[in-house]
This record gives C-alpha cells, structure tokens and sequence, in this order.
C-alpha cells in the first residue's frame, strides 16, 4: 500500500480541531479540499473518523483510540525530516577513521585526540597510515577525513588547508654535511627518502636535475619515523616537511636545515565525502582538525 503521508498531518489536523473547517483553517486549505482529504483517508482507514452529531462532528472510537499516536507520529516525522541545527557534544558517541602521513600524525594526533576528549569525551579517533596505492575509501565510507588527500573525483569536497616547507634532517655529528650546507655538500651526502610507494626519486631529484646534481638515495621507507631512526644513527640526511624536522631536533641530538635549493612548499589538503557536508558532528570534525593544522603547520600560502 502506498500512502500519502500528508495525510497523516490531515488526520492529526481533524482529531485535534473534531472539525473539518477548524482542520482545513489550520492546514491553510479550503474546506472543500479538507472534506476530500477526509474521504480519501476514510478509505484508508476504513473508519468514518468523524461522525456528525447535530451541528457537531464526533471521533469515533476507533479515531479515539489512535489520536495519541497519529499525535506522535507527526511529530516524530517532523523532526526527522527538519535539517539539524544543534549538537550535543556531551551525549556524541561516534568513531571517526583518519588517513594521514605519519609524520603529520604524530603532530596532530596528540592536539585531536586532547580537544575531543575536552569537548566531546565519548568520540574515538582512529588514525591510519597513508595507503601504498590511492583508494576509494572515502568513497566507500572506509574513512571519513583524509589529510594530504590525494582524492579525486565531483563527490569528494577538498580544501586545502596549509603548506609546509620541506628542511633538511641530519645528525648533530654528521660530518658529510658541516655547519654550512650548499648544493654540493648536499648532492654529496647519501640520503633516505619517505615514500609510501617505495620510490627512490621526489621532486628534489628533479630540481637536482637542472643544477647539474644527482643525490645518491641508499634507501626508501614508508614512513618519516623510520627515516628519521635510520638519520638518528648513521650519516644519511632526509628531507622531511619543517612540522616534523623542527620538533624533532627540538628534542633530540638530530639537527634541521633549510635546504641549498628552491622547492615548493608542500599543501596540506584535507579531503572528505560530499555526503558528510552537511553532518554536524563531521562539521566539527573538520573544523578541529582545520585549526589543528593552521595552529601546528601554518595557513595556506
């Protein structure tokens, strides 16, 4: 049976006012069109509703017996269908999945999960590593923010939030680099490079290119923290995004450097499903981990 839902608000409509003028005054219809809708939902219901008694109508008992939930029934279908409009952190039990690259994890993770655990104690955050190919997890409801997202397509939202600057990692000793590093001293040092496809070359190696300058890569990992141990106890040099050298060196006997050459900044996009635009615990997501970024990377230039 396919029903007419607008006929249910016509039923509370007639139950409430016991009247077909007082119900189509309510509605906004005329009385004519009201009598057509109470036909049309007494043969529903197969149910006179009202009955004339004199100059009044009276419910019947069956009409009687259903007002209280018709009542419910339109209300409950009101707020289901009206758009959102507030959140209740303090009742929100939700699990969020992100995808970043480790290094920008281990700078934001901590920041995340200490203003979710302020404003809304019953979220959990899961963080994932980057992918080794590019996937439709987005898509797939698989993860609902990427960071660094690489995601194409008209159904995914991507805004690009900021742009780190690439630096140079080595260690204190490293004696294949010195206090000053210039190109040659550069090219020259052996180095590690971060790549989740297992690459050996990045657009440093390009730049190199036109300078006349190769670099010799001895190894390529999938993660900064790997990298950064294998820096940490050898003479190899990595370059990784400033959020990462910086906090590092700060806290260990590992040193940053700005690079000898010219390189573009690298952009922080975050990416997600347009179908999430409008969920306002996603909102909120998006909005915290946006200034999470700015406040640890910087704005976009």
């Amino acid at each position: 049976m396919q029903l007419d839902l607008n006929l249910l608000t016509a039923l509370d409509a007639l139950l409430e006012e016991e009247s077909v003028s007082g119900a189509a005054q309510r509605l906004h219809l005329s009385e004519p069109a009201m009598s057509r809708t109470l036909g049309r939902i007494r043969k529903v219901t197969g149910d006179p509703i009202l009955i004339r008694t004199g100059r009044t109508m009276t419910p019947t008992n069956r009409a009687i017996s259903m007002r209280e939930e018709v009542r419910y029934l339109v209300l409950r279908s009101g707020s289901v269908l009206a758009p959102e409009t507030d959140l209740d952190f303090a009742v929100l039990e939700r699990t969020f999945t992100l995808r970043c690259h480790d290094a920008l994890t281990s700078v934001l993770a901590p920041v995340l999960v200490s203003e979710a655990a302020r404003v809304a104690p019953g979220v959990s955050l899961r963080f994932l590593g980057e992918a080794p190919v590019d996937t439709a997890d987005l898509g797939r409801g698989a993860v609902d923010l990427e960071i660094g997202s690489n995601a194409t397509g008209r159904d995914i939202a991507r805004e690009h939030v900021a742009d780190d600057q690439l630096m140079g990692l080595a260690r204190s000793g490293n004696p294949t680099i010195g206090a000053a590093v210039d190109v040659e001293k550069f090219a020259a040092a052996r180095h590690v490079v971060v790549s989740r496809r297992g690459r050996f070359r990045d657009t440093l190696d390009d730049t190199l290119d036109t300078l006349g300058h190769t670099r010799v890569v001895v190894a390529s990992v999938s993660s900064a923290a790997a990298a950064i141990e294998i820096v940490r106890t050898t003479d190899i040099v990595v370059t990784v995004a400033s959020t990462v050298s910086n906090g590092v060196a700060a806290e260990t006997d590992l040193r940053s450097f700005a690079l000898p050459i010219q390189v573009p900044r690298v952009p922080v996009i975050v990416g997600w499903h347009r179908r999430l635009d409008s969920d306002l615990a996603h909102r909120w997501l998006r909005t915290t981990v946006k200034d999470a970024i700015r406040s640890t990377v910087g704005h976009a230039r």
